[in-house]
């Protein structure tokens, strides 16, 4: 089969709901004849019929940051990383509240919690309850939260307070998973996963790219996403941070980065597909081309490293010719700014831009 009829077949296929074979996901990756451009063409085509241009963005906040029993070895919060983090507990439910608004204003569809940790307690979970509860109720934004191992009683507290989505990654296949980790396993990942299912939160969960996987691994991870239905999936690229256990492997560069985003949306064409962690430093000048699989992506930091800016993630937006989904306070917001500089009354400027979200923990990879 020539290259050509390849694109299409895939194109055609996810169009159709059908699968890839095992065969076609390694082409994807590693075929030596895929060509990049024709590649993302063929993946465009499914993101475009789901999500058309619009690009939802989300900001993450790190409500509790290290003093975590976890051995993740790729995070920098895990008990025996090195990494030069500010450790603190919960935050207040104020500066919650404050980070909350100014995801809101910045134009961010989600607003993200993220506990390092365990898991939460039972009590812990009803406290989170009440922030969804009070933070959905000021702003009209999607809540996601990721805290760690959950199970039904956690699930039912968390989806009586309105939790929009959970997050809980599967960051690599089940055959590797104890290559990253050994505190928790791969099955009590997914199980928090059905915790949420069974009790009508959609799930959040992705991979991270860049630990020394095998092509296999990635197309593992990406096919029991569809397997779980999952409809949120971000892909991270190994940020490497010094102190941590697992570091960058030398894979990724552009082109592995934007085959393994097409995978992804072949495999799981209606699935909101993020480009998350290490766009910035992993894909580099090739950061807007990935907005052809991939309709999401995080603004301003990923938890202990920094992003690009929110005016300048918006500008990648505009000038790749996509747009910011946003929410209603954005638009607000927007069409004021906009009304203000037809008027000669204010110079326009991104909602956003110079208003940077609260970052304590920030450390430079």
């Amino acid at each position: 089969m020539s290259a050509l009829a390849r694109y299409e077949r895939l194109t055609r296929n996810a169009l159709d709901g059908i699968l890839p074979s095992q065969e076609e996901a390694l082409w994807v990756l590693d075929g030596p004849d895929v060509e990049l451009l024709p590649l993302l063409q063929a993946a465009y085509e499914p993101r475009r019929r789901k999500f058309g241009k619009k690009v939802m963005v989300h900001v993450l906040n790190n409500v509790q940051n290290g003093l975590c029993p976890e051995d993740c070895g790729y995070c920098s919060q895990n008990k025996d990383s090195q990494a030069a983090i500010r450790k603190y507990a919960m935050k207040s439910d104020e500066a919650i509240l404050a980070e909350a608004e100014s995801a809101a204003k910045s134009g961010a569809t989600r607003y993200c919690m993220v506990f390092s940790g365990r898991g939460p307690t039972v009590d812990r979970a009803r406290r989170i309850g009440e922030l969804i509860r009070e933070i959905k109720r000021r702003h009209p934004i999607e809540v996601c939260l990721s805290a760690g191992l959950m199970g039904d009683e956690h699930a039912a507290i968390l989806a009586e307070a309105g939790l929009d989505r959970l997050n809980h990654n599967l960051n690599t296949s089940e055959r590797r998973y104890d290559a990253i980790t050994s505190t928790h396993t791969y099955a009590d990942r997914v199980a928090t996963l059905m915790a949420a299912k069974r009790h009508g939160i959609e799930s959040c969960s992705g991979m991270i790219v860049g630990m020394g996987e095998e092509s296999a691994d990635l197309i593992e991870v990406a096919f029991k996403l569809r397997e779980l239905e999952v409809p949120s999936i971000p892909v991270n690229f190994l940020i490497p941070i010094a102190g941590n256990q697992v570091q960058h492997d030398g894979s990724l560069t552009p082109e592995r980065c934007l085959r393994a985003l097409c995978l992804m949306r072949f495999v799981n064409p209606t699935a909101e597909i993020r480009v998350a962690a290490g766009r910035e430093g992993h894909l580099r000048g090739l950061q807007a081309l990935s907005l052809y699989p991939a309709n999401s992506l995080f603004v301003d930091g990923y938890l202990t490293t920094k992003g690009d800016p929110v005016e300048e993630t918006y500008a990648m937006i505009r000038d790749a010719g996509f747009e910011v989904d946003g929410n209603d306070t954005y638009h607000e917001i927007q069409a004021r700014l906009a009304a203000e500089a037809s008027e000669g009354r204010t110079q326009f400027r991104i909602p956003g831009g110079g208003e940077q979200l609260l970052r304590p923990e920030v450390v430079r990879a």
